[in-house]
């Protein structure tokens, strides 16, 4: 019986994923999400509670799933630049729920814990990093990092931005550019 419970949830999560990535908070309706998970509705409100922290759960997933499988690398930021593209290549939901975080919860709202505990772990090894010599400090360490970040996620499918790019077409291309502007950004 557990074992059944656990596949619904994460059912619903995968669900709720796309529904999120598609329509954001606002849009998604929990009838569509239990119809994409063959689960009754009355199960998203057992497991979760209600949207929004389904919301929390599954953006909580793809979260964890980003910081796990794409350690920050302060010794080679332009390779880290291109994981982390590559993981938005593969996962672009990670991208638009992001998007979707900062635009219905607002950019002065209170950041999610697990991304802010992240951002602190990665500015504090650029600090590091800087302080040792390894990275120059002509950019503080937080401004360093918000330019890696923007640089991997601005040519991948999750951002609706990427398809007005004309010019760099292929995905190898967009990935070679992304670690080159790092590289050019951090050389001493």
């Amino acid at each position: 019986m557990a074992r059944d419970a656990e596949q619904t949830k994460r059912r619903l999560l995968d669900a709720a994923i796309a529904e999120f990535a598609a329509y954001g908070i606002a849009g998604a309706r929990v009838d569509r999400i239990a119809e994409q998970a063959k689960a009754n509705k009355a199960m998203i409100y057992s497991y979760f509670g209600n949207k929004e922290q389904l919301f929390d759960a599954a953006f909580d997933l793809l979260v964890n799933g980003t910081v796990n499988e794409v350690p920050i690398d302060a010794d080679d930021l332009p390779g880290y630049a291109g994981r982390l593209f590559d993981r938005f290549w593969q996962s672009p939901e990670v991208v638009r729920l992001s998007a979707w975080h900062r635009l219905e919860r607002g950019a002065d709202g209170p950041l999610h814990e697990r991304v802010a505990q992240a951002h602190r772990d990665k500015i504090a090894a650029i600090e590091a990093a800087q302080a040792d010599g390894r990275l120059p400090g002509h950019i503080p360490a937080a401004g360093l990092l918000s330019l890696v970040l923007v640089l991997a996620t601005m040519w991948t499918p999750g951002n609706p931005d990427a398809a007005s790019t004309k010019f760099v077409t292929t995905k190898k291309a967009r990935r070679e550019t992304v670690t080159e502007a790092v590289r050019q950004i951090v050389r001493t």
